[in-house]
């Protein structure tokens, strides 16, 4: 059994280690509900973006440049994750995704491919940037204040690179904003932009019950809504990893101090335990000594 002295020193040591995490707990479930408020304000504007632009491009022969699928042989791929560690399986999760798609399109490419990854998030970064036979460029500071202006600018850059054929095809791996306790990891085509049916809650297609009036003509409009139907959906996304990021933060700072307290519960019983055996050591011994002398 270990001594007191040790017992003690442990038992410091796990205290502070428990105030620490209960105090990040608390910082990141305060970070966690203005992240949360965010996404869930922005969701039902972005979906209906969505759902504007898909009820034009859906069987009207309309067609933005953003639209236009080419075969992919330079691909880039946007990396989500985030600046700072301690949320559990958060960050390797997309890590791994993005292995996942790296080793799909280089058996789809060959040696004539080149994929790009855009990492924003320290911990994407510090990953990638060992990796060989990728490109990465790093978009960390994205994540210190995020305002829709940086996003904006961000989906605008991707947006150039497309239509300049500097790349044929755009993913963004993420965490996808579920609750505080679980989040959902996604891979979401960027570019080129694939209309897709319009859904009502019961999950059935509503399009010929969608009815617009169109100011200007269908093809202005496409035109215009491609571009900011993309800004709100990068700003979407990045609201998403964020959420999810302070809800597997403040989810594992509670895992850490509760199996802290219970770590606490066992030393401080071995403690009294080795309390308990030294004083009774110390009886024997007096007693003992006492004997002698009677002797």
């Amino acid at each position: 059994m270990a001594n007191l002295k040790e017992v003690r020193t442990r038992i410091s040591s796990v205290s502070s280690t428990q105030q620490i995490t209960s105090a990040m707990k608390m910082v990141s479930a305060a970070k966690f509900r203005r992240a949360q408020n965010a996404i869930i304000g922005m969701r039902p504007y972005a979906n209906r973006m969505n759902e504007i632009s898909s009820s034009i491009g859906i069987d009207d022969h309309i067609q933005s440049p953003y639209q236009v699928e080419r075969k992919p042989l330079q691909i880039t791929l946007v990396v989500v994750t985030s600046n700072k560690g301690l949320c559990g399986a958060f960050n390797s999760n997309v890590i791994k995704l993005a292995n996942q798609r790296i080793s799909h399109y280089r058996k789809i490419t060959g040696n004539g491919g080149e994929i790009t990854i855009l990492s924003i998030g320290k911990k994407a970064s510090e990953f990638f940037s060992k990796q060989s036979g990728v490109t990465v460029e790093v978009m960390d500071d994205l994540l210190d204040g995020t305002t829709f202006d940086k996003v904006a600018s961000l989906a605008d850059t991707l947006m150039t690179r497309f239509s300049k054929k500097e790349t044929d095809l755009i993913e963004v791996i993420y965490n996808q904003f579920k609750n505080s306790l679980s989040q959902t990891l996604s891979c979401e085509q960027f570019l080129p932009v694939v209309p897709q049916a319009v859904t009502n809650l019961n999950n059935k297609k509503t399009k010929q019950d969608i009815h617009y009036l169109y100011e200007p003509s269908k093809a202005q409009m496409l035109q215009e809504l491609i571009p900011l139907t993309l800004r709100s959906s990068l700003y979407r996304i990045i609201l998403d990893s964020l959420a999810a990021e302070h809800g597997a933060r403040m989810t594992a700072m509670q895992k850490a101090t509760d199996n802290a307290t219970e770590l606490l519960k066992d030393l401080r019983l071995s403690y009294n335990k080795a309390r308990q055996a030294a004083i009774t050591n110390e009886i024997i011994e007096i007693v003992s000594g006492s004997e002698a002398l009677k002797g």
